[in-house]
């Protein structure tokens, strides 16, 4: 990336941030935060912690993964779904923090990724080990996808929870369309230029790595949610990988598409509408498959 495009990128992403943020602050509540440290000397990562009311030692643990169209600092914007999960099953949570683009663009958040899922790992005391998942929502649901089909070992995860992730970084924005014509879906500009901020031009955006769909079925964890919305263009990609997995025999693979709701509906959902109800139905869904 020449530094004339990293500073058009930049100035671009800092606007988008003021917009998205301005007002709004993520109020969080976790019941600790932990620093786990980095591969790169000097710097560490911030996790949220929720741990269950009726904890086994060693417990379960599901690491989750926030959206931020890889350049918006959304950390703890999935604090709801992260203490439903803690509360309704023996599931720790860490809700890990990973590094935005442009400033730091792929492997970063994926190297981020991949530290947080070391760390845990190496806490046989602390998790069990054979029930470790992982989830994620949007750009985080990519990151998600992304360590567990091509990163880590098959047998790693006992669970993928994947929100309206983005699997395909190299199909165009422009060339996808949503399930429900009457959606409202992320401007194809504005997906290009999360794209872009995130994949340099040096690496094929077909790397699975990147794009997710493009990762051998074979490689994926037996239990799988993916929760899609009708009104998101990101829809269409997330759904065939599903069918793909689902192909393969003794796997546990659930994809459910919420109608009446665009991307990241969740997060402004209110009770009792269409979108509220939907919020409700794929939170438990992930509930029951971790349950699995």
């Amino acid at each position: 990336m020449s530094y004339l495009i990293y500073i058009y990128r930049k100035l671009l992403a800092v606007l988008i941030r003021a917009v998205v943020t301005r007002g709004k602050r993520i109020s969080a509540s976790p019941d600790d935060v932990l620093q786990i440290k980095s591969r790169d000397a000097g710097r560490q990562l911030r996790a949220h912690i929720y741990r269950p009311a009726t904890a086994s030692s060693p417990s379960p643990v599901l690491i989750n993964f926030h959206g931020s169209g890889f350049l918006l600092p959304l950390h703890g914007s999935d604090d709801e779904f992260c203490r439903q999960v803690s509360r309704e099953t023996e599931y720790t949570v860490l809700d890990v923090q990973y590094r935005l683009a442009p400033e730091h663009p792929f492997p970063a958040a994926l190297n981020d990724v991949e530290d947080a899922v070391n760390w845990v790992l190496q806490q046989p005391d602390k998790f069990d080990l054979t029930r470790v998942a992982i989830s994620g929502f949007s750009a985080g649901g990519n990151l998600a996808i992304a360590a567990a089909s091509v990163l880590f070992p098959r047998e790693t995860f006992r669970s993928l929870l994947a929100f309206y992730p983005p699997l395909d970084l190299y199909t165009d924005p422009g060339a996808k369309s949503p399930p429900d014509p009457a959606g409202k879906p992320i401007p194809p500009p504005l997906s290009r230029l999360f794209d872009k901020c995130y994949v340099p031009s040096a690496y094929d955006a077909r790397d699975p790595r990147i794009s997710p769909c493009y990762a051998q079925p074979e490689r994926f964890p037996d239990r799988v949610l993916v929760v899609t919305a009708a009104g998101d263009t990101l829809a269409g990609e997330a759904e065939a990988l599903a069918a793909k997995i689902a192909k393969l025999p003794g796997r546990q693979i659930v994809c459910q598409r919420m109608q009446g709701c665009n991307h990241a509906w969740d997060k402004s959902a209110l009770p009792g509408t269409i979108q509220g109800n939907a919020k409700e139905k794929a939170y438990a869904m992930a509930v029951a498959m971790l349950m699995r």
